[in-house]
């Protein structure tokens, strides 16, 4: 995989201190803030349930969905305040969310996905970003069935496509490896940081391929019972004990993990 550089650019988007409350009691986020700098790869990692996808659908507004809302805090994206705006204005400024599972419309053709992906455009003229979609996934210019009927790796592609019509500054990527075969999430990545590099679009990304995500990205953030814990370039955390034993499957023989998440992690990173 192409070495990512650590990107100097200023942030893109800016998460500061934002606390999220479903159906008005219960509180998931509590004071979340990170940074992503255009043009960079950001990832965001912990385990099931920290908050990591509920991060994803502040920035995007698909909290709206779930009856969600941002009580605390901000989210700015190009300076401008997005906290609570409607999906739909989210995606005309350019940030689109890859959900997690694909969420692609099954009775509907690889080419009628993609032309969905592309309604908040004005122009009808789509075959130029068409073809720069089958140039990354040429294996889905061959498929013209039912979407449905893809497999799930062809389905991951198929919405990452969906993604690329929009013509985003940023794409947020929840769990994009979920399902997939260990080949298949290499090319995957692969196909994620030739994106970044050639058209310099901006990335945040929830995995749970902690060792590949790292690898693929410039920065990271690790997010533990709605709060970011720790934080890093790619190799202070690829180099730090505690990602290694509780993430990457290192750092020596493991011992209860209940006992040294409550101590070791809790004292040392908060």
């Amino acid at each position: 995989m192409t070495e990512p550089a650590v990107s100097a650019a200023p942030p893109l988007l800016v998460v500061n201190n934002i606390e999220v409350v479903y159906d008005e009691v219960i509180l998931v986020l509590r004071g979340v803030s990170l940074e992503v700098p255009q043009g960079s790869i950001v990832t965001l990692l912990g385990p099931n349930g920290a908050g990591k996808s509920t991060t994803l659908k502040a920035i995007s507004g698909l909290l709206r969905s779930e009856d969600g809302r941002v009580t605390r805090g901000s989210i700015s994206y190009h300076g401008d305040e997005i906290a609570n705006s409607e999906p739909e204005k989210i995606v005309r400024r350019g940030i689109f969310q890859v959900m997690e599972g694909r969420r692609i419309i099954e009775d509907m053709t690889v080419i009628e996905n993609l032309r969905l992906g592309a309604y908040t455009r004005r122009t009808r003229n789509l075959t130029d970003d068409m073809d720069q979609v089958f140039s990354y996934f040429p294996r889905l210019k061959e498929r013209t069935g039912m979407a449905g009927y893809l497999s799930g790796g062809e389905q991951q592609m198929l919405a990452i496509g969906r993604a690329l019509m929009a013509r985003p500054k940023m794409i947020l990527l929840d769990e994009p490896s979920m399902g997939l075969s260990p080949l298949l999430v290499q090319e995957v990545f692969e196909i994620i940081r030739t994106i970044n590099r050639e058209q310099g679009i901006t990335m945040l990304l929830v995995e749970q391929n902690a060792n590949m995500a790292l690898r693929c990205a410039d920065y990271g953030y690790i997010m533990e019972s709605g709060k970011i814990v720790m934080d890093g370039t790619r190799e202070e955390l690829l180099n730090n004990e505690d990602i290694k034993q509780f993430y990457l499957g290192g750092g020596g023989e493991r011992r209860a993990f209940k006992n040294l998440k409550s101590y070791k992690r809790r004292k040392r990173w908060l």
